[in-house]
């Protein structure tokens, strides 16, 4: 069934597919009667199932009569003219148009109704057009419709501008009349910027623990590869025609580390050298993570792993925490290094269409 997107077309419609079938009055609050199939009605709304069957066995007349008050009549056309379609077009312009006008009265109808896929879609729509000017009264809205993603997002805009919607109107309605609608705005706040603090100390944390990383990665990119002045024993450095490495702010300093490490005369006595003990802990945590099951060429990693197996679970609870924090960030960026599924079918999708292309073109010759 082809359903017009324009309330005015849809009336035109309705007359001309014969209203003669049509065996429901919708009453508004305006007077208007809207005109309407009893099946459709009963099959999209089980609450207005219940009403028309109410309204059958009250009234001898074929023609049975319900009332949709307390919402202007172009909101009820449009409520009506969406439980014939069954669906909601976001993109569409004049059901955008129709959002903005009457996208609070139409929640309020899907939820009084229990019309649950419209009232997604108003949540959706009304999410999407909100501001901080109507962000009060959607929210209270959204509290009375049990609208719960549309009163998260108004709770989101309000804490992000409540300096600015102190001094409006709305507020001092809430203050006045609803106590407890804003002691739930303050405590929604609070925990917002609780949740913000450790969200960037999180981030901070990720930050150190992928520099630890990186510089692990330079550790092993040294003793295997080398770089432009420090290198294993079998790699002659002289002869490498290539610049320095993508890292090379990072390798660098780790390359003057690994070169102040045997010319120190501090680095033997116990925390008097702190580079010394900086390069000691680089490779502890490396020798922790490192699972290669051939030699390793990183210094140390084998002995360090022989005392680990030797003393057991003798690290600290910190240590341990700080491996998995490591690894768990060596692992991520792994999986950032992957592609990702959607280039993988695009690249698919180009060598078919050029495989294609071929077998068409040696077909022809």
């Amino acid at each position: 069934m082809n359903v017009p997107t324009n309330p005015k077309a849809f009336l035109q419609w309705q007359d001309n597919i014969a209203t003669h079938l049509t065996d429901v009055q919708i009453l508004t609050s305006s007077g208007r009667t809207i005109h309407a199939h009893a099946n459709i009605l009963a099959l999209a709304s089980p609450v207005l199932e219940r009403m028309l069957e109410q309204a059958r066995r009250c009234s001898n007349s074929s023609k049975r009569v319900i009332r949709v008050l307390g919402v202007p009549s172009e909101a009820v056309l449009s409520f009506i003219r969406l439980l014939y379609s069954s669906k909601w077009r976001p993109y569409d312009k004049e059901e955008g148009e129709e959002m903005d006008k009457h996208g609070f009265h139409l929640l309020a109808l899907s939820h009084s109704y229990r019309v649950p896929w419209l009232k997604r879609a108003c949540e959706s729509g009304l999410a999407a057009r909100l501001c901080a000017d109507t962000a009060l009264d959607a929210m209270k809205l959204a509290r009375w419709c049990d609208a719960r993603r549309l009163y998260l997002h108004c709770m989101k805009v309000v804490a992000k501008d409540l300096g600015g919607l102190q001094s409006t109107e709305s507020w001092r309605f809430i203050q006045a009349h609803d106590p407890q609608l804003e002691l739930e705005i303050l405590q929604f706040i609070q925990e917002w910027d609780l949740r913000m603090k450790r969200m960037r100390r999180r981030k901070e944390e990720q930050g150190v623990y992928m520099q630890l990383m990186q510089v692990l990665e330079c550790l092993e990119h040294i003793c295997t590869e080398g770089c432009t002045n420090v290198g294993p024993l079998d790699v002659d450095l002289t002869s490498k025609s290539k610049g320095p490495c993508s890292s090379f702010s990072t390798c660098e300093g780790l390359q003057q580390l690994i070169l102040h490490l045997p010319l120190c005369a501090k680095k033997l006595v116990p925390g008097k050298c702190i580079h010394c003990k900086r390069m000691w802990q680089l490779f502890r945590l490396h020798s922790s993570i490192c699972v290669r099951p051939e030699p390793c060429k990183v210094p140390l990693c084998k002995q360090f792993k022989l005392r680990m197996e030797r003393e057991g679970k003798g690290d600290d609870e910190m240590w341990r925490l700080l491996v998995k924090r490591v690894d768990l960030a060596r692992f991520m960026a792994c999986l950032e290094k992957r592609k990702r599924p959607e280039e993988v079918c695009r690249k698919l999708a180009n060598c078919r269409d050029r495989s294609c292309f071929v077998n068409s073109h040696q077909r022809r010759k």
